[in-house]
């Protein structure tokens, strides 16, 4: 018996310089791009998916930076799972989701993380490497 295979039934793959405006415009794409695919601002899976394209494209920027290089962000849907996916030119620097100080006003970001994805993880890239989490869409 063969396998069936399932397509994504969308994908949006975009590049952005390495800044906090960079990812901040990434942001604001990536929820603009739920929103023609019929995944309204506002939403449970809309906001999610603004805290998660947030972190990962910080951690971009401020941990995954090469001058010269962008980063990438990658949005797949298909029937039952969104797929957010950040890429980075720094393949040796991983993120690892550890408890922050009490008084630390960062170093929470992977803890939403975890929190709101159903799996999430890493990938090494021929250049860098890719940090990827997945929600369940409607």
């Amino acid at each position: 018996m063969k396998a069936e295979i399932t397509l994504p039934t969308a994908e949006f793959t975009q590049r952005f310089s390495a800044t906090r405006r960079g990812a901040r415009l990434a942001r604001h794409l990536a929820l603009h791009q739920l929103d023609a695919w019929g995944i309204p601002y506002g939403s449970d899976l809309s906001d999610s998916t603004a805290v998660i394209v947030a972190e990962f494209t910080a951690n971009a920027v401020t941990h995954g930076r090469v001058p010269g290089r962008d980063f990438e962000l990658r949005l797949t849907l298909a029937p039952t799972t969104l797929r957010i996916e950040v890429s980075d030119p720094r393949g040796e620097r991983e993120p690892e989701p550890r408890p922050p100080a009490p008084e630390a006003e960062d170093g929470r970001g992977l803890q939403l993380v975890e929190a709101l994805a159903t799996s999430w993880g890493t990938k090494d890239r021929l250049i860098g490497k890719t940090v990827w989490a997945e929600l369940t869409a409607p």
